[in-house]
C-alpha cells in the first residue's frame, strides 16, 4: 500500500512576529513539512527568536526557509560592510536588534537559503519568477500577469494582502502579520488555510474614528515590503 503523500504548509512573511509564529505552529499538523516564503527577518520585535525557531525547524528537517528580499538585502549588507559601507548594514532592523556580531554569525546560514521549493504540481518562492523562469525576490504584477505555468501553481509571499488570495496559477500568502494583519499558512495539497493574529509591530492600526487610515502595505504598496 503506497505511503500517504506528505502535506506542506507554506507560511507567509513572518517579519519577526515570533509569538504569532509560535501560535501558528501550535495548530499546524506536526508531521507536515513547513515552507517559509522568506522575510522571516526585519520589521517585528522578535526577529532573533523567529530566526532561531525557524532555523531549528530547518535543522530538524521539518521546514524549508526560502530566501526573501529582506534576507538578500541583509546578506548583501553583511558581505559589503567590510568595504566601509556600514550605513546599509545598520539600516537593517535585524542588525539594530541583534547587534552586528550576532547578526554576522547568521551570514553562513542565510547564504544557504534556497530561492525556490518545488513539489508535485506546485512550487513556492518569495515573490515570483522573471520572464526566464528564474526566481525574482522583488517582482510583482508583471509576474502575475504573464506567468506561463512552468512551475505549476506558485505560492508566494512578499506582497501583503488582507487575506490569502487564490488565483488559478498563483496563491498569495503574505497577509501582513507585522502590520496588524494575520500570519497565514496555506496547504497546496488541500487548499486549506490556517491563520493566527499577527503582532502589528510594524505599524499603527487604523483608529476606529479614521476608517480610511489603513497601511498602504495591506494593499500591496511596492515600497513597503
Amino acid at each position: 500500500m503506497p505511503a500517504p503523500r506528505q502535506h506542506h504548509w507554506v507560511i507567509g512573511d513572518v517579519h519577526g512576529c515570533d509569538r504569532s509564529l509560535v501560535s501558528l505552529l501550535a495548530v499546524l499538523p506536526s508531521d507536515d513539512h513547513l515552507v517559509f516564503c522568506g522575510d522571516v527577518i526585519n520589521r517585528g520585535g522578535g526577529i532573533e527568536a523567529a530566526m532561531d525557531l525557524v532555523w531549528t525547524l530547518v535543522r530538524l528537517g521539518r521546514a524549508t526557509w526560502l530566501r526573501g528580499n529582506h534576507e538578500q538585502d541583509l546578506i548583501d549588507a553583511l558581505e559589503s560592510s567590510g568595504d566601509g559601507s556600514a550605513e546599509a548594514l545598520f539600516s537593517q532592523d535585524t542588525v539594530r536588534q541583534l547587534g552586528e556580531r550576532r547578526t554576522r554569525s547568521w551570514l553562513d546560514r542565510l547564504q544557504q537559503l534556497p530561492l525556490k521549493y518545488s513539489a508535485e504540481g506546485w512550487s513556492a518562492t518569495h515573490a515570483g519568477f522573471n520572464s526566464d523562469g528564474q526566481p525574482d525576490l522583488s517582482i510583482r504584477e508583471p509576474f502575475w500577469e504573464s506567468y506561463d505555468g512552468r512551475h505549476g501553481r506558485v505560492v508566494i509571499g512578499h506582497t501583503p494582502r488582507p487575506t490569502v488570495e487564490r488565483h488559478q496559477r498563483i496563491v498569495l500568502v503574505d497577509t501582513g502579520a507585522v502590520y496588524g494583519g494575520l500570519l497565514s499558512a496555506y496547504c497546496p495539497e488541500t487548499d486549506a488555510v490556517v491563520q493566527v493574529q499577527g503582532s502589528g509591530d510594524g505599524c499603527l492600526l487604523p483608529r476606529p474614528d479614521d476608517p480610511h487610515r489603513v497601511p498602504d502595505v495591506l494593499a500591496g504598496d511596492a515600497t513597503s515590503c
